[in-house]
């Protein structure tokens, strides 16, 4: 061979030089580069996938498969790496996670396919925290189509597991802060969610309260199904109705009974719509997105603007009717309506950039979201903004029946039934009264009541309920 490889070398000596003398220099580089590539191949037949810690988009995330990887990692380092980086889970200081080092490498075998994951700095520096980590994935390349298919899925799938095993629910409210650039950026901020709210404790019909879980349970469950018919996997709910009937519990009775984190979006602390949509990205997936009192969030219904249009009439000395006229009817307040100028919030958020993020393109930036509007006046909303399809279940959340008495005797008294039960029946039949104000009257306000002075003690206060409204009617 040797012998044989000593002859081959002049003329190999010669070809180059006439390589060299007579191909264009534009030709030899592509041929060079080729021949690079090919031999590189041959001798590294390995493939590396980058993953960075932060995206490089606009808004900077962080990058949810890195974070995947980090949780899936965690229990592979502690066996392999010599060096570890010991950290708490986001949100749950009581759990820790370990990492490896930069630097360092973590094996894993997957379908018989062995991998190699290594931690590094990465040489892009991100905006705000001033550095990138990257973890980088190396294997054979024949083995290209399980890693990029099943594995890096397995992965993911396996990471996020691990995540929501170790992480504790959090609420989210919308503010502001200044950015890197010095201008200021709408953001969240968040405290642990640890409301004790849940389904048992709902002073609602069972019937009813089934109906709401069951479509939270089917809901929760249907990724491949919305995919299936081209809709974001989301789902609105509307829930109404008097003062202290409960629709706040309802939020976190909901949360509670899907594992969900809460977001609360003050629509007011929002400068514009390109701001809404920035909060709209930053919100995870399973998350319950929720606007109390939607109808005093923004001037964004057309009755309020009435409202304003007299007032306006009444200071300038002006009739109702002749206002009326001059703004051509309601043509002025549908108008006003669409535009959302003039309001007397410093937002200036539109209807229309509200209604993008409920179902709009931008509503399907992340899935698996319940998007909650609640409301004392129903009537004081836009159709568009309710209409089904939006807002896909109507709740509504009334006065306080036997069912729901009931409910709260037992939350409250710890008891399921009483002589005196009959009589709180018929006074809750004649009087409109909140669970909120029966939920008031039966709690123990000493540890020597006991369940009939509570019991009693609500009976009065029907009577009297009973009695004042009697009265108002009479002089009506």
């Amino acid at each position: 061979m040797l012998g044989q490889l000593t002859s081959f070398l002049p003329s190999l000596f010669f070809l180059c030089t006439m390589f060299h003398r007579n191909l264009p220099r534009d030709f030899q580089n592509h041929i060079g580069k080729f021949l690079h590539k090919s031999l590189f191949a041959f001798l590294y037949p390995y493939i590396q996938i980058t993953f960075h810690e932060y995206s490089d988009d606009f808004y900077y995330r962080r990058n949810t498969a890195y974070a995947a990887i980090d949780n899936y990692l965690s229990s592979k380092s502690i066996q392999q790496s010599t060096s570890l980086k010991a950290d708490s889970y986001k949100g749950n200081k009581n759990k820790l996670l370990l990492t490896i080092e930069d630097h360092q490498e973590v094996s894993d075998t997957f379908a018989g396919v062995t991998l190699v994951w290594s931690k590094e700095s990465s040489k892009q520096k991100h905006s705000y925290s001033g550095k990138d980590k990257v973890y980088k994935l190396t294997f054979n390349r024949k083995h290209r189509d399980i890693v990029t298919g099943a594995y890096l899925k397995h992965v993911v799938d396996e990471g996020n597991a691990i995540s929501q095993q170790h992480r504790q629910r959090k609420l989210y409210a919308n503010g502001s802060k200044k950015s890197y650039t010095g201008s200021s950026t709408a953001s969240w901020s968040h405290i642990v969610f640890k409301h004790p709210a849940s389904f048992d404790t709902l002073a609602i019909d069972p019937a009813r309260k089934r109906e709401i879980m069951d479509d939270l349970l089917a809901f929760s469950k249907s990724e491949e199904y919305y995919a299936r018919i081209g809709k974001a996997w989301k789902r609105g709910y509307l829930l109404y109705g008097p003062p202290g009937t409960g629709k706040t519990t309802m939020i976190a009775a909901i949360a509670n009974f899907l594992s969900y984190d809460i977001y609360d979006l003050e629509l007011t602390a929002v400068k514009d719509n390109s701001d809404l949509r920035k909060l709209l990205i930053e919100i995870s997936s399973k998350a319950v997105v929720v606007i109390e009192d939607i109808d005093c969030s923004l001037e964004i219904t057309g009755q309020r603007k009435k409202k304003k249009a007299k007032k306006k009439a009444t200071k300038k000395g002006e009739s109702e009717e002749e206002k009326k006229e001059d703004d051509g009817g309601s043509g002025g307040d549908d108008k006003e309506l669409e535009s959302g100028d003039e309001t007397e919030s410093s937002s200036n958020v539109t209807l229309s950039g509200l209604l993008n993020i409920i179902d709009g393109i931008w509503s399907a930036s992340g899935g698996e979201r319940v998007i909650i509007f609640t409301t004392n006046h129903v009537e004081k909303l836009d159709e568009a903004l309710i209409r089904k399809g939006r807002m896909d279940k109507h709740i509504e959340l009334s006065y306080c029946d036997f069912e729901g008495f009931k409910v709260l005797a037992k939350n409250y008294l710890s008891i399921e039934t009483h002589p005196l039960f009959e009589v709180v029946r018929g006074l809750l039949e004649k009087t409109k009264v909140s669970p909120a104000d029966v939920a008031e009257s039966l709690m123990q306000k000493a540890v020597e009541e006991d369940a009939e002075i509570c019991l009693n003690r609500l009976i009065q206060d029907l009577e009297s309920k009973t009695a004042k409204e009697g009265e108002q009617s009479k002089e009506a």
